[in-house]
């Protein structure tokens, strides 16, 4: 065993929760009329129903008692610290550093760094402002109508998804456009709709060397300089990068190069330079608000107790359901449209935070870690996967997330929406019994035999777990407590199973290969030989099809 489940405390978690496996959410909630309010709480405008969980008070403190043997409140103190807790890198993580206030004090090994993250911070705004303002300028004399923003993996998900969700706050003179894909379609038809002389490129990429996010920089410079020449590049295009040598070589002024810390993680990095399209889109006062939101979640995570703490409810009740229930998959279920990209975000989050197999010690686990993260707005499921959810054999736990508030939808639409998250979330609990089935076809009209036929098909097992989130409104500081809210519950996950959520080897295998497979390709390396099989047949497939297009260009 590894030191995670030798421990009593785990021990007692799986003891508990074994005994809870024929929980009966209907009959607890009939039991204990005070439940909803017991197993709620409530910060920076969300406020989190839990009750709706297969879990008893008992089960709580299991759960509670396990992140203490875990150290978790000692490990959210050493991130909070600064301390080097991404171990396999050597490297702090603070990304909460990004979001505290002016004049804050947080060292990296004595060096003080919220002052330089507000240095970069006012050369965002000032830049932005320009934009915003119509004073920056194209190469023929015209403002900036369209941002396309140029990254992948977290330079791309976690603006996009901002932006979405903050359309509402948006500049009216402004579209921000993302293009991530190698997939050449995806910026061939975002250009198509573009005026080369209003459109400002941003390249996010923290080495500069990303193979995806360079060769659509490329391909978007090439697009500009056919129109207006090789000096518009310097106009018409800035870096979110470290690698000054490497911008200046694209054509890039390092004067509009925005650069950001080896303490910030990718997928974590939207507070940062990394969020230009969130400024350029909402401006530099909003994008305080999101910062500031997600500032308060901090201090709520840092400071609140367990049974009260937002983050720790939501990982520790993931650890119940992953570990105690076998649980392989996490549905993400928000209900307004904007929110549309929260579940793409929080896979990159979650996944590649948690989807780990060996521990910081470097010991293989024996226990299950980070789930499968799925989802899509909550009213388009219903019409899609809810009947898995509803009828099929896997448990799958699920968060449904509404905001209150939603001025831009009418009254009507807005409650029909707030309805089915909740009706949704009830039903899920309830169930439909075999008695309540035939009852229901009895009013229906039909005949005994039909009854008997059809009842079992309209049986509902229900006690699927759920958390609702009612949030009070999508706005900038609303956004940012959430995302912080599911940054932090990760956190907490990966302190009990003892894994780095921070370093991401997992990615590089499948980009190396690839650069073997490219050359292979090309032509410019035999590829008969190093791979298996299959590999060599499909590759030899997909070699034959470029030779054809080649041939048909000639």
């Amino acid at each position: 065993m590894t030191a995670l489940t030798s421990l009593p405390a785990w021990q007692d978690f799986e003891r508990r929760a074994a005994a809870l496996r024929d929980f009966d959410l209907r009959a607890a909630f009939a039991a204990d009329p005070g439940r909803a309010e017991r197993y709620s709480a409530a910060a920076c405008g969300i406020l989190l129903d839990h009750s709706k969980n297969l879990i008893d008070d008992a089960g709580w403190a299991a759960l509670f008692e396990l992140a203490r043997a875990c150290g978790v409140e000692a490990r959210r103190e050493a991130m909070f610290r600064g301390e080097r807790i991404n171990a396999t890198e050597r490297r702090a993580v603070l990304h909460t550093a990004l979001r505290a206030p002016r004049g804050s004090r947080i060292e990296v090994e004595g060096h003080e760094v919220v002052a330089e993250v507000h240095a970069t911070l006012d050369r965002l705004y000032r830049f932005a402002d320009s934009v915003r303002e119509g004073e920056w300028l194209g190469y023929d004399g015209r403002p900036v109508r369209d941002v396309v923003n140029i990254g992948i993996g977290g330079s791309d998900l976690g603006p996009y998804m901002a932006c979405e969700a903050l359309k509402d706050y948006a500049t009216p003179q402004l579209r921000c456009h993302f293009v991530s894909s190698v997939d050449g379609w995806q910026l061939h038809h975002t250009l198509a709709a573009l005026d080369p002389a209003t459109t400002l490129f941003i390249v996010a990429s923290k080495t500069f060397t990303t193979q995806e996010t360079l060769t659509n920089a490329r391909a978007a410079r090439d697009w500009l300089t056919a129109a207006g020449g090789e000096t518009a590049v310097a106009r018409h295009f800035v870096a979110v990068s470290t690698n000054s040598q490497a911008v200046a070589a694209f054509g890039i002024d390092t004067a509009n190069m925005f650069g950001f810390w080896d303490w910030v993680g990718g997928r974590y990095s939207l507070w940062s330079a990394i969020g230009l399209p969130i400024v350029l889109q909402i401006g530099p006062t909003r994008f305080a608000e999101l910062l500031a939101g997600a500032h308060a979640m901090d201090c709520h995570f840092r400071e609140t107790p367990m049974a009260d703490n937002l983050p720790m409810l939501l990982g520790l009740l993931g650890v119940w359901y992953i570990n105690g229930f076998g649980a392989a998959s996490h549905l993400v279920s928000p209900y307004n449209q904007p929110l549309h990209r929260l579940p793409a975000y929080l896979q990159q989050l979650d996944m590649e935070s948690n989807g780990k197999s060996v521990r910081l010690d470097g010991q293989p686990v024996d226990y299950r870690t980070g789930p499968l993260i799925w989802g899509e707005p909550g009213i388009n499921g219903q019409h899609a996967y809810y009947q898995l959810l509803h009828q099929g054999t896997a448990l799958i736990p699920a968060d449904f997330i509404v905001a209150l508030e939603n001025p831009a939808s009418p009254l009507g639409h807005h409650t029909i929406l707030l309805a089915n998250c909740l009706a949704q979330t009830e039903a899920l609990m309830r169930g439909k019994s075999r008695a309540e089935a035939e009852a229901e076809l009895r009013d229906q009209g039909l005949d005994e035999a039909a009854i008997a036929a059809l009842a079992p098909h309209k049986v509902f097992v229900g006690n699927r777990p759920t958390n609702t989130l009612l949030l009070d409104r999508i706005d900038p500081a609303t956004l940012g407590s959430l995302i912080a809210l599911y940054e932090h519950k990760v956190f907490v996950q990966s302190a009990i199973w003892g894994v780095n959520a921070y370093d991401q080897w997992g990615v590089e295998l499948g980009k190396q290969l690839a650069r073997t497979i490219e050359a292979e390709l090309r032509g410019d390396k035999d590829g008969a030989t190093g791979h298996d099989a299959s590999t060599r047949r499909l590759l030899e497939y997909c070699r034959q099809a470029l030779r054809r297009r080649a041939d048909s260009t000639k």
